[in-house]
């Protein structure tokens, strides 16, 4: 999850890497447990951030709450791993694409 102030971007694998969600996310405890909910009727459930504090801090909480695991996967990891991919271009979806199927 790319967290930001006003709304987040989520994107949800299965553990074959399909997409399962690739949506805007709005900052509401509501919202989030939809979509976690929504993502965990397919198997357990990891909600990996980008900031786990300030901003970040509701989707963890909300994650921790519907007892999901949480991970912080800090922007310097990102760039490293998105370095692994010479010549591809590195948006934040294909950064979360590519760590998704890996972790």
């Amino acid at each position: 999850m790319d967290v930001g102030k006003g709304a987040h971007h989520a994107v949800g694998l299965d553990p074959a890497g399909k997409r399962l969600h690739d949506a805007p996310l709005p900052n509401s405890e509501s919202k989030l447990r939809a979509v976690f909910d929504k993502l965990a009727k397919h198997g357990r459930l990891l909600v990996v951030v980008d900031q786990p504090a300030t901003i970040g801090a509701l989707p963890v909480a909300v994650a921790r709450a519907c007892g999901h695991q949480v991970a912080y996967l800090p922007g310097l990891a990102m760039r490293r791993i998105a370095d692994l991919y010479p010549g591809t271009a590195k948006t934040d979806l294909l950064t979360e694409l590519w760590v998704g199927p890996r972790s």
